[in-house]
């Protein structure tokens, strides 16, 4: 005979289960929970907690913030305890946030530099009428039934982020508040599903209009335009995220008088121990504004041509680009091949040239061709293969 459950034995005595009770959290402990659990989120797909860092992407740097701010909560409420699998809340950060990090996203409205004299429960910069519309707000969040549609909207968005295809800028205006719109807002990332017409209220004398926002976290809200303007306004560290930049990188029309740069692919020559067993393998990739031959006269003396000859394998002329940021894009993509080997310069510093890759020229034709497409973002350089893969 099988074991009886606890579940059965109570209904031979003629019994029935008390149901548990569903737990009520207060607006403020939602949104801790729910922005703690985007941290836990992180933590399993990168197996590490998020860290500060102007190189990393505003995602992680926006988590890592969080992450210090709840770990200064003591002791530890119980409903984040319990969350806390890989035990990211023990113990405390020392270090101070960097400044880049306190400027781009302060989480949950909590002055990081005042974070030991301030209650992390108070609000910052919110007097208690707009406290109070805050949270009524955030409490009359629901789940999003079909979010599912929208997920895959947030992960384009943070891989755009992560390329520098899409960047963000300080506040939220009003005429940016459309339909297709992404912003970050008190710490999360939002997405304006739906618009409806705009009406005007009794006795007022401004336009308004609902919204259907979509949270990163999988919960809705529906909003009334200026009721998210005003969130907006309150929070110092709200961002837009502007829409991909219109128009083609590159242009088949020869012109100098439009000509901004050239992007060179270079193969190393060099005769350094180091790098002769691996030259054949590697490939430099740079931007330059001048001739490329010039850039590299003097390829002999300086560590980043690993100070040995260097033969131009194939160049891209630009037209009316930004050469710092392709650049920035060229190297992100690629990163994952970058050559981690270090040398010495000609005065015998230990130096690590971070321009060279473990990469093809196909795959960099490929790189070009899908920058070029607007297609980058939807695609991951493999480095086993040297193939573009499309993300999952």
């Amino acid at each position: 005979m099988s074991d009886l459950s606890d579940e059965d034995i109570l209904k031979a005595h003629g019994l029935e289960p008390e149901p548990e009770k569903a737990v009520q959290y207060s607006p403020l402990e939602a949104r801790l929970i729910a922005g703690f659990e985007d941290i836990i989120k992180f933590y399993d797909e990168n197996h590490r907690a998020p860290q500060h860092g102007i190189e990393n992407d505003i995602f992680e740097r926006i988590y890592a913030v969080r992450l210090d701010q709840l770990r200064k909560i003591s002791p530890t409420p119980p409903y984040l305890e319990r969350l806390d699998t890989y035990g990211l809340l023990a113990g405390n950060n020392q270090d101070d946030a960097p400044l880049e990090d306190a400027e781009i996203l302060a989480a949950f409205d909590i002055d990081v530099d005042a974070a030991d004299e301030e209650d992390i429960t108070k609000l910052r910069h919110v007097s208690p009428m707009e406290h109070r519309r805050a949270a009524e707000e955030i409490a009359n969040r629901e789940v999003c039934r079909d979010f599912e549609r929208y997920s895959a909207l947030f992960e384009q968005v943070k891989a755009d982020l992560e390329l520098g295809v899409r960047e963000t800028r300080k506040g939220i205006k009003s005429e940016d508040v459309k339909f297709g719109s992404f912003f970050i807002l008190n710490g999360q990332t939002l997405y304006i599903a739906e618009k409806g017409e705009e009406f005007k209220a009794p006795n007022e004398q401004h336009w308004d209009a609902r919204l259907r926002v979509i949270f990163d976290n999988g919960t809705e809200s529906n909003l009334l335009w200026r009721s998210l303007l005003r969130s907006a306004n309150t929070d110092k560290t709200a961002r837009t995220i502007a829409d991909i930049e219109a128009g083609p990188l590159f242009s088949d029309v020869d012109g100098p008088e439009d000509e901004t740069g050239t992007i060179y692919v270079l193969r190393s020559l060099s005769e350094l121990p180091e790098i002769v067993p691996i030259r054949d393998a590697i490939l430099k990739i740079g931007v330059t504004g001048s001739s490329v031959e010039k850039r590299t006269a003097n390829s002999k003396n300086e560590a980043t041509y690993l100070l040995g000859e260097v033969k131009l394998v194939v160049d891209y002329k630009l037209i009316n680009i930004n050469r710092n940021k392709l650049e920035r894009l060229l190297h992100r993509i690629f990163s994952d091949a970058q050559v981690m080997v270090k040398i010495k310069d000609r005065f015998g510093n230990p130096v690590q040239p971070k321009e060279w890759f473990f990469t093809t020229v196909e795959a960099v034709e490929k790189a070009v061709e899908l920058i070029k497409s607007n297609q980058i973002q939807n695609y991951v350089y493999d480095r086993k293969t040297t193939r573009f893969v499309l993300r999952d």
